[in-house]
């Protein structure tokens, strides 16, 4: 989980989005936590792109709680990518994801004649 406070705008987002796409880890679910951003400029959603890239590259699932600034700067773009409504959501979704992973391992794993 990454978390970021504050203001996200064009003098900081290719730090901000270099930290971000560190802890992009093969096999384990991603979650950014912007519940805390007060500024979100409609430029910084390339932070979103390129997370979701790195997620979608590193086969992992993501997800990310946003402030009312991070919704406002969003518009209809929101509807794009994985939102939920608290970090204890997010984790919760993660978790029926693995959930639903290991009911169908052995389905797919059974042996034929």
């Amino acid at each position: 989980m990454v978390t970021i406070d504050g203001v996200i705008d064009d003098d900081n987002i290719e730090r901000v989005t270099a930290f971000a796409k560190r802890f992009v880890l093969a096999e384990k679910a991603f979650l950014l936590d912007l519940s805390g951003v007060t500024s979100f400029t409609p430029q910084s959603v390339s932070l979103l792109y390129a997370l979701d890239d790195s997620c979608y590259d590193a086969e992992v699932d993501w997800s990310m709680v946003t402030s009312a600034a991070v919704q406002d700067a969003l518009g209809g773009v929101a509807a794009g990518f994985p939102v939920a409504a608290s970090v204890h959501d997010a984790l919760h979704q993660f978790a029926a994801g693995i959930d639903e992973r290991r009911r169908l391992l052995p389905l797919l794993t059974k042996k034929t004649a």
